[in-house]
């Protein structure tokens, strides 16, 4: 089991996630976000738009998904 936060995994505050793979980071993280949108906390909202503008470059959303892909390769097993 691997822990991030929501920050480490692009978003806006420090609620911890726990995963066994990327994948489920990446599915708790984005469930997280898309409750936040809903509830309007405006720092999620911020960071969601920031989110979608990103998305339109391909390259660029690859880039970073890589990268977040690595971190938490790198994070060490609870």
């Amino acid at each position: 089991m691997k822990t991030m936060t929501c920050k480490q995994l692009g978003g806006a505050c420090d609620k911890v996630f726990k995963a066994e793979s990327f994948d489920e980071m990446a599915e708790l993280s984005r469930a997280h976000g898309m409750q936040m949108f809903q509830e309007k906390d405006e720092s999620h909202v911020k960071v969601i738009q920031e989110m979608l503008v990103l998305m339109q470059d391909p390259e660029q959303m690859q880039k970073w998904l890589e990268a977040k892909k690595a971190e938490f390769a790198a994070i060490a097993v609870d």
